[in-house]
């Protein structure tokens, strides 16, 4: 303690004497205080903007009516596997359940003869004797993309010109491949994709999970489209005709993308033809079981949105309105004009979520969550700037400016 007093009075003294000056240093940090809190402020409130917009959006979304088809052609619905899924054997059968006259065939395929889907697809065989059923068991690949390589080993067996591309984590209604079809065969739409809807398996982190997607992503979309700043294309549904599949070069050239669905996309429109999503959801199962696998999964998908539309990315920091109204009012000390922005910006929130939930025909659910993920989701976005490293079914990746994957070596 002596030591230390003699090493404080020489500083006390010269603070005495003014040639310490500590007023410069404090006003600075009292500057860029002030100028964070004003950034929060204005970020809430451009957040409740964008909000309570996206509310009214993704109603007016959904009310459009959906487009039946003028003839029913034959159609293979593609869907790669890969292991045991809590709700596959549901999924699967309600592809087996459309009400769509014309013939189908259902193509499935995997990486290894062993996987557990095969399982699965069995029990479909059985639920559904009448259904054509192709499987594909394949090691090749082709490059980082495990998906696309499973797609390209399951194509030759493809027996019709009209696919329809869908992911194993997801479910539809009976009426899904008519509409699908029916917006196909509009003049010069080349490819129909599909938003999607969170559905969680049993436990807390799928239910979080689900709150990402309803609440986050779909009204994203939504208002992006409304607002001609999104260019979507989405795995959950990729349909097109095989001359259009043709047309783009084949999906060879996408073994190397993380977010394949949004480059095949792009290709469709380099070609002149059109991508359309149709005012419907299909489910799409949410599978995380823990905090580790939730934040893997979104920061995954964060920063593959920071590599294909960097700006958009940025853009999207309008989504998360209570977290900058809560950052205003710690660093305002909990001024009095601080408070109501909060309670505003959760009530914006919670409007969306009641919206959406009307739009979506589903319950008002777990509201208390929706503030919670929020924040953690704030959070995650803004890891997802910190690198561009993600993981992967189990292996690492690093993720160019391009989208690519190139793989990594964990220590």
């Amino acid at each position: 303690m002596k030591r230390l007093a003699w090493l404080l009075y020489p500083i006390a003294g010269l603070l005495a004497i003014g040639l310490i000056d500590l007023e410069g240093p404090l006003l600075a940090v009292h500057m860029v205080r002030l100028a964070l809190e004003v950034l929060c402020g204005v970020g809430a409130v451009f957040g409740i903007a964008y909000t309570l917009l996206a509310g009214a959006l993704v109603a007016r979304f959904f009310a459009r009516n959906t487009c039946e088809p003028t003839s029913y052609p034959p159609v293979t619905i593609v869907k790669p596997l890969h292991g045991h899924e809590w709700t596959l054997l549901s999924n699967l059968s309600s592809f087996c359940q459309q009400d769509y006259p014309g013939p189908l065939q259902f193509l499935f395929g995997v990486h290894d003869a062993q996987d557990a889907a095969l399982q699965t697809v069995e029990q479909l065989r059985l639920l559904h004797p009448q259904a054509h059923i192709t499987v594909v068991s394949d090691t090749r690949l082709y490059g980082p993309n495990r998906k696309m390589s499973n797609i390209l080993n399951m194509l030759p067996e493809a027996q019709h010109d009209v696919l329809v591309f869908a992911d194993s984590d997801v479910s539809v209604a009976p009426n899904y491949l008519r509409n699908v079809i029916g917006e196909l065969q509009r003049p010069d739409v080349g490819l129909v994709t599909c938003v999607y809807r969170g559905q969680p398996d049993p436990g807390f982190w799928p239910r979080l999970s689900a709150k990402a997607t309803n609440y986050q992503f779909l009204p994203g979309v939504v208002t992006g489209l409304a607002l001609g700043m999104a260019r979507p294309c989405f795995g959950q549904t990729i349909a097109m005709r095989r001359e259009t599949l043709e047309k783009i070069g084949g999906f060879a050239q996408f073994v190397h993308h993380l977010a394949e669905d949004h480059a095949i996309g792009e290709a469709v429109r380099m070609i002149g033809e059109k991508v359309v999503i149709p005012p419907f959801t299909v489910s799409h199962a949410c599978v995380e079981t823990s905090a580790t696998k939730l934040i893997a999964h979104e920061l995954r998908w964060s920063r593959t949105i920071r590599t294909i539309d960097p700006v958009g990315h940025l853009g999207s920091l309008v989504m998360y309105p209570l977290a900058f109204a809560l950052l205003a009012a710690a660093l305002s000390g909990g001024a009095a004009w601080a408070w109501p922005l909060v309670a505003t910006a959760l009530f914006a929130r919670l409007a969306l979520k009641i919206r959406s939930d009307h739009a979506l025909r589903q319950a008002h659910r777990d509201l208390w969550l929706l503030p919670f993920w929020d924040i953690v989701s704030f959070a995650i976005f803004v890891t997802s700037f910190c690198s561009t490293r993600v993981i992967w079914r189990g292996f690492s990746f690093k993720v160019d400016g391009d989208g690519l994957l190139s793989p990594v070596q964990d220590e």
